[in-house]
């Protein structure tokens, strides 16, 4: 779950199974009482919404990764992307050396953490767009991009549009945070 949407579909599920609730942030749910956890019952409710259970490690902690970079674009309190280095904030947060878990998630998912984190940016800055309150040099710097050019490139090699068509569309589609 990488937002908040996801965190309030899936706390509505585990209340209606009878589950008490500790904590519940991106990616991760804590149970009061973790005694008598049917997590087969908890895959087949959570699968019907559209989430999964992870239960294995690996699994755990590619959707830990996710949750700091979507955090970090996205949610990130101040209005300005951290100035460090992902790799530097994945390390920080997660306690482990970036190239093992760089590995494991270009195993595990088929991509890199840098395509990922680009293709979280190119979604922000579609909604920053979509918004208008902000110039493309205003959003390049919001997200730590170089210049306002090397952007709009790798906007267009993303999404084959310029910034600039991307905002005159008249109906703009966004991909939903969790299925980039």
């Amino acid at each position: 779950m990488v937002c908040d949407r996801c965190i309030k579909v899936v706390k509505a599920e585990l209340q209606n199974l009878g589950y008490r609730i500790k904590s519940i942030v991106l990616g991760e749910v804590e149970l009061i009482e973790t005694l008598g956890i049917n997590k087969n019952e908890i895959k087949l409710h959570l699968s019907k919404e559209g989430f999964e259970l992870l239960d294995d490690s690996n699994s755990q902690l590619i959707n830990t990764i996710k949750g700091i970079i979507i955090n970090h674009i996205h949610y990130h309190k101040g209005g300005n992307a951290p100035k460090e280095n992902f790799s530097y904030i994945l390390e920080k947060e997660i306690g482990k050396d970036y190239s093992h878990i760089s590995t494991l998630f270009s195993t595990l998912e088929g991509r890199t953490i840098e395509k990922f984190i680009i293709l979280q940016k190119i979604e922000k800055v579609k909604e920053l767009l979509k918004y208008g309150e902000m110039t493309l040099r205003e959003i390049a710097f919001e997200l730590n991009y170089s210049s306002s050019q090397y952007l709009s490139n790798q906007f267009k090699q993303v999404t084959g549009l310029r910034p600039s068509q991307f905002r005159d569309m008249a109906e703009t589609s966004r991909n939903q945070i969790d299925k980039v």
